[in-house]
Formats: structure tokens, sequence, C-alpha cells
């Protein structure tokens, strides 16, 4: 009975490393979708991620980056925030995904950890506001300065997910937020930000410049 009930474990557990290897597999080779996904964030959601970029506002230094505004850096954690968590609701369908990390670091405990992990693989989450897109091009930032910079920029195998949140027009407070297919940073072309002031500090990728990928139910087109 212990030599069945043995082996009964080693089959579950061979097989559960089997279907995860696949999962792994199919999502760095195929990916699990090619179109744009639109996500309508919950309110109860929108307001943990205003708290949150309420509560970390404080735990900040951007004077790097010569950002001083308080308003920006938290808009722009509740944003980020945001679309974590539409990027969470996609890839729920595909696999096991940690949920966006809402604790609160002190400066020394920052990272510049993944935002998310599929399975084992770390995910990076970059997302623009449309109202921002509208004056500079639908675009997402990376850090590219010394001593800010994203670690994701020296990982050629990272995944990206980018992000457009729909912060216009809002009909009855909600947010709709529309999730790019993944792509890995070897995949990215990068450019300088329209603003010149940032030249030298961050890099930026368009949408116009993402790498097409076969389209065949896609409801949301990227901008020309």
């Amino acid at each position: 009975m212990y030599t069945l009930a043995l082996q009964s474990f080693q089959h579950i557990l061979f097989c559960t490393n089997y279907t995860l290897q696949v999962l792994l597999f199919y999502f760095v080779t195929v990916r699990f979708y090619t179109t744009i996904q639109q996500i309508t964030i919950p309110k109860a959601i929108a307001v943990k991620a205003w708290q949150f970029a309420n509560a970390v506002n404080s735990t900040t230094d951007y004077s790097d980056t010569n950002q001083k505004d308080l308003k920006k850096i938290r808009l722009d954690h509740f944003v980020s925030k945001l679309g974590e968590e539409a990027v969470y609701a996609v890839l729920t369908k595909f696999g096991n995904i940690t949920q966006p990390d809402y604790n609160i670091y002190t400066a020394e405990q920052k990272s510049w950890n993944d935002d998310l992990y599929f399975e084992t693989t770390g995910i990076a989450v970059k997302t623009m506001l449309r109202s921002a897109a509208n004056r500079f091009g639908l675009s997402w930032v990376f850090q590219s300065g010394a001593p800010r910079r994203d670690i994701i920029l020296d990982k050629p195998e990272a995944w990206v997910f980018f992000v457009e949140c729909d912060d216009t027009g809002l009909h009855n407070k909600l947010y709709k937020l529309y999730v790019y297919p993944p792509y890995q940073v070897k995949e990215l072309k990068f450019a300088d930000p329209v603003l010149k002031k940032l030249v030298g500090h961050k890099l930026v990728v368009y949408a116009n410049q993402l790498p097409i990928l076969p389209v065949s139910d896609s409801k949301y087109q990227v901008p020309e």
C-alpha cells in the first residue's frame, strides 16, 4: 500500500512539473494571446490602489530624476497598480500568478524586483494614461539614468506587459484598461522621450513601434 501511494504521488508530481514546463514553454514561445485585452477595474480595487498610492508617497524620493511633484508621483503609483491588477486579471485565465503587492516599504527595503510572477517567470508591467498618450503619444517609460535604472533593460529575455489606462470619459468612475500581449525586452525598440529634459534619464517604447503580432479578433487597434 505504501509503495502504491508513493508511486501515485510521484506520478502526480511528474504530471505537475510537466504541466508547469508546458505552461512556461507556451508562455515564452507562443504567448497566450496576441490581441489587446480589455479589463474593467472594479471600484473596490481602484480605491485600494489609490489608498496605496497615498500611503507610498511619503516613502519615495525621486529627486535624482528632478521629479518633485507629489501629486504626479502619487498618480504614477496609482496608475501602475491599476496596470498590475489588469495584467493579473488577464493572466489568471492561463495559470498561477502572484497578486499585486500592496505592502509599503521603506527606502532601504525598496527593490527592482519584478512586478508580478507567472508561475516562476518574472513579469514587468508598464502603464500609461490615455490622457498623457493624447499629449505625447502612447508609449511606456523605462528609467535609464544613473543611479535609477530599470534592471530589466539589461535582461533581454525578460517579459514586459504594456497597459493603457483610459482615464478619459470615466463611466461610473470605472477605469478601463487595455493590456497588450507580452513582449520580451529583446523584441522592443527603445527611443528617447518627447520631453528633451528627460533624454538621458529615460527611454520609451512607442505603441506604434511594437512588433506586429498575428491579430485575428482584436477589437482595439493600435494607434498610428
